[in-house]
Order: C-alpha cells, then structure tokens, then sequence
C-alpha cells in the first residue's frame, strides 16, 4: 500500500508540475501599478518629457551665461552664481529662454489678447492653418492622382517617377521666394502661393504611399479578380483601393505635417499677410527669440492636431471597414 500511495502521491505532483508548465499564465503574478502605467501611454510620455525639461533647464544657464557675465563686469557689480542662474531664467531676450518663459508668452498671446489683434497667436494660427489646409487638400488629391496613374500606367513610371523624386531636392527656402513672385506677377491671391508651396511639399509622401499602397494586394488575389472577369476599375474599386487606405492615412499624417511647414516657410518669404512665419520672422528682426519659440511651439501644437484629426479620421474609416481597432 504505501508502494501504491507514493506512486500516486508522484504521479499527482507530475500531473501538477505539467499543468503548472502548460499554463505559465496562473502562476504569473500581477503586474504592478508602475508595470502597468510603464506598459500604457502615459508614463513614457511623461518620463520622456521631464527628462527634455531637466535637459533643457539645465542648459538655461550655460547658454546664457556669456551674456549675463558681460552686464555684470560692465555694471562693475559682483555676482555669484545663483546671481547668474537667478538671471539667467528671467532674462527679457535670452539666447534660450527657460520653459516657463515661453508658456508665460504662450499665455499672453493665446489666451489673454484678443483673437482679432494682430500680436495674437490665435490670429496667426488661423493665417497659416488656411494656406496649410488648402495645401494639403490640393496636394493630396494630386498625390492620390499620380499615384493612381503610375500603377495603371507603366511608361509613367519609368518617366515620371524619377521626376517627382528630384522634386523633393530642391531645397523649399529657395524655392519659396520665386513661386511667391511668379504669383505676384499674375495678382493671384497670396493665399494660393502658400498653398502651392504647402501642396509642393505635401503630395510626394501621398504619391509615394499610394503607390505602395495600390500595389500591395497579392498576386494571388489580383488573379482571383481576373477569373471572376473583373475589369480594371472594379479591380481597383474592390480590391487595390481599400488595400491602399492604411498606406493612405499613414502618408496623409506625414503629408500634413509637412504642408504646415511650407506655410510657414511662404510666410517667411510673404510676411506681411501674417501667420507664423510673419512672427517668426518679426522676432528674428528684434532679437525676441521667447516670442520665436512661443511661435515654435504654438505651431508645434497645431501639427499635433493636425496630426491627430488625420489619426482620428483612419479610425473611422478603418471601423467602416471593419477593422478591429
């Protein structure tokens, strides 16, 4: 009997020990709280961005240290160097104002003027959001066109497909300037020279994802629609087009992005319409460089939605589809 009873008594823990290793899951404890948030959004997020903020104050000083060095010796006043930091975040044109410094302007400009008055970054942001806007619509349209005609089409993409990469070379800041006089010239609206601009910059990522895009379905699937006698458009219709939206809205969120930033180089070039380049351009010319990065970050936030509106977009999209999101 006690043979017996440890042969069980064995034969129990083996059965235990393979149960134990089949589902490593139920022996796994919890995650932590910090595990958790670690494996979310949120606590990346915020980690990365204390340690650019710690980065960034810390590098407040240094950079500004020659000057504030200069206007004591001048003033024949000693100092120490709490006297240098204390100045050195609260400098009125520092060479890097502290983080703090540019939410004070972002807040004067923002929220405490007037939308209407023309030091508002409300009223800049809406100037280049329009020339950004009507870029990117027009360029993603002629993005989607092209695209549509090199997949169908391969003589041009062997003719124009070189083309629309040595667009892209050309630098924009040079480039700018001589569509802003070709429009001057034929009294177009100075509206649609930023929009050409932000258009210019905006369609070859559209192009290029498109591309990848109409071409991703399987040959496998391209020879199903054949033997169902399918034609070209119902093709493209049924098949290559809803393959290509995730390639879509992928280069839509770059496209869009880069169609603000050629706003903001035309406005440079036509500053007296407005919008952040006119602001950046009016701080370069008195040495304001926190109303320079109080302008930087404004546009930064406004890519950010931008961004986030075409991200919103493909999830809506995508559950139409039927996508899992």
């Amino acid at each position: 009997m006690d043979c017996f009873a440890s042969l069980a008594m064995t034969a129990t823990r083996t059965a235990i020990g393979q149960e134990t290793e089949e589902s490593p899951m139920t022996n796994r404890p919890a995650p932590s709280l910090v595990g958790r948030l670690w494996a979310g959004q949120t606590l990346p997020v915020v980690v990365v961005v204390t340690l650019v903020l710690a980065f960034w104050y810390a590098m407040v000083i240094p950079m500004n240290a020659q000057r504030l060095r200069t206007t004591f010796e001048n003033n024949n006043q000693a100092y120490t160097f709490s006297d240098l930091a204390g100045a050195a975040f609260d400098m009125e044109k520092p060479n890097l104002p502290a983080p703090h410094q540019i939410v004070a302007e972002m807040q004067k400009t923002i929220v405490d003027m007037p939308m209407t008055s023309k030091r508002s970054l409300v009223y800049h942001g809406m100037i280049t959001l329009e020339s950004t806007l009507t870029g990117f619509i027009v360029g993603s349209l002629f993005g989607i066109l092209l695209a549509i005609l090199i997949v169908h089409m391969k003589s041009l993409e062997r003719s124009l497909m070189p083309w629309i990469v040595m667009s892209q070379t050309i630098p924009i800041l040079a480039l700018a300037p001589m569509i802003v006089v070709i429009f001057n010239q034929f009294d177009v609206p100075s509206i649609a020279a930023k929009a050409a601009i932000s258009a210019y910059l905006s369609f070859f990522p559209v192009t290029v994802g498109m591309v990848k895009g109409l071409r991703s379905p399987d040959p496998l699937q391209l020879d199903l629609m054949r033997t169902y006698s399918a034609s070209r458009w119902q093709t493209f219709f049924k098949l290559r087009l809803p393959a290509s939206v995730p390639f879509l809205f992928t280069s839509l969120k770059v496209a869009v992005a880069a169609s603000l930033v050629g706003a903001i180089v035309a406005e440079m070039t036509k500053s007296e319409d407005g919008g952040f380049g006119a602001r950046l351009l009016a701080g370069s010319y008195y040495g304001q460089t926190i109303q320079i990065w109080a302008a930087l970050m404004t546009a930064a936030l406004c890519a950010c939605l931008l961004v986030a509106l075409v991200g919103l977009a493909d999830n809506l999209v995508a559950r139409r589809m039927g996508a899992a999101r």
